[in-house]
């Protein structure tokens, strides 16, 4: 994706989403709106810049400007910009990064010099930028999710990707539990590879120890650390099943329509779930949840799933994906 050309005059949109992985994706059907209601503009997404691999997948945008978080300015010249839209959230921080910008055009949800729709707590979060570019005029389709493939090949074509992974401790699944997941999936023929990110590969390593892998295998099934983001997504891509938290492993799952399943914990699969329409199951305990987000310890939700849980549903959602 190419870097702020010169002001040349054309006109400018910044859509500002400066978060992680599945926080990009859960906004791509409002992307997609503004790149098919705005083509005169060019669309410029500001997002932290190792999520370039990701963006380049979503039709339409043009530019990256690299925005890792929101307690600098955004460094784009006051007046430059036509319009800026704030996909981030509604809070001070990201509406004074906007601000600065001077831009003619404020889009966001309703609070002191903004006008739009209101804030909704508890709603899901494609829902939520969906509505917003809706109400400002760029129908959405919160369904509308799908992203481009990477041009590189998948690691592991028709692999189940079991992805240990988790930003929080408390979306850490017990590494034993992982392990029996991937031992029974093993054990009924597949594949099993091992993703995360590279401060995740000792937990990987971990599970792939428990689960008995020599290691031989481990050099061949444990890509923790050892692909890129543009590989994970193609990994992803042309995976039989991904078993994943909820994590962005999860999202790509969802904008590849590949089957999944996905435990949840202290976020609520209301607001952060898999398509209800698509090859995607959802296992959580709703009423154990506590929902502490940064906490140090795994959400009860997500302990009360067993792997015993987690292979019966990746078995019936590969069964269905077959048919």
């Amino acid at each position: 994706m190419r870097r702020l050309p010169d002001a040349d005059g054309a006109p400018e949109l910044l859509a500002l989403r400066a978060l992680k992985l599945g926080d990009l994706l859960v906004a791509v059907p409002a992307l997609n709106a503004v790149v098919r209601e705005r083509p005169e503009h060019r669309i410029v997404l500001a997002v932290p810049g190792w999520l370039e691999p990701i963006a380049d997948l979503v039709p339409g945008l043009d530019v990256l400007w690299p925005t890792p978080g929101l307690d600098h300015p955004l460094g784009i010249a006051s007046g430059r910009l036509d319009t800026v839209m704030n996909l981030h959230g509604n809070g001070p921080e990201s509406r004074r990064a906007l601000e600065q910008l001077d831009a003619r055009v404020r889009l966001g949800h309703e609070s002191p010099g903004w006008t739009g729709p209101t804030w909704e707590d508890g709603v899901l979060e494609r829902h939520r930028w969906a509505r917003l570019a809706t109400e400002h005029g760029m129908p959405a389709d919160e369904g509308d999710i799908s992203i481009d493939r990477p041009c590189v090949p998948s690691p592991a074509p028709g692999a189940v990707v079991v992805h240990v992974g988790a930003f929080y401790a408390s979306r850490h699944w017990p590494v034993d539990r992982f392990a029996r997941v991937v031992r029974s999936f093993r054990d009924d023929g597949h594949r099993v590879v091992l993703t995360g990110s590279t401060a995740e590969r000792a937990r990987a390593l971990d599970v792939a120890a428990s689960a008995g892998l020599t290691d031989v295998e481990v050099a061949e099934h444990v890509l923790a650390g050892a692909i890129d983001l543009a590989q994970m997504a193609s990994l992803v891509a042309d995976a039989a099943l991904v078993v994943s938290v909820d994590t962005g492993a999860a999202h790509l799952a969802s904008a590849y329509s590949t089957p999944s399943v996905v435990l949840f914990g202290p976020a609520p699969p209301e607001e952060w779930g898999p398509p209800a329409t698509g090859p995607h199951v959802v296992l959580t305990d709703a009423a154990s949840r506590v929902g502490d987000t940064f906490g140090s310890e795994p959400d009860p939700a997500l302990l009360a799933v067993s792997a015993a849980d987690v292979v019966s549903a990746g078995r019936d959602v590969l069964r269905r994906a077959v048919r």
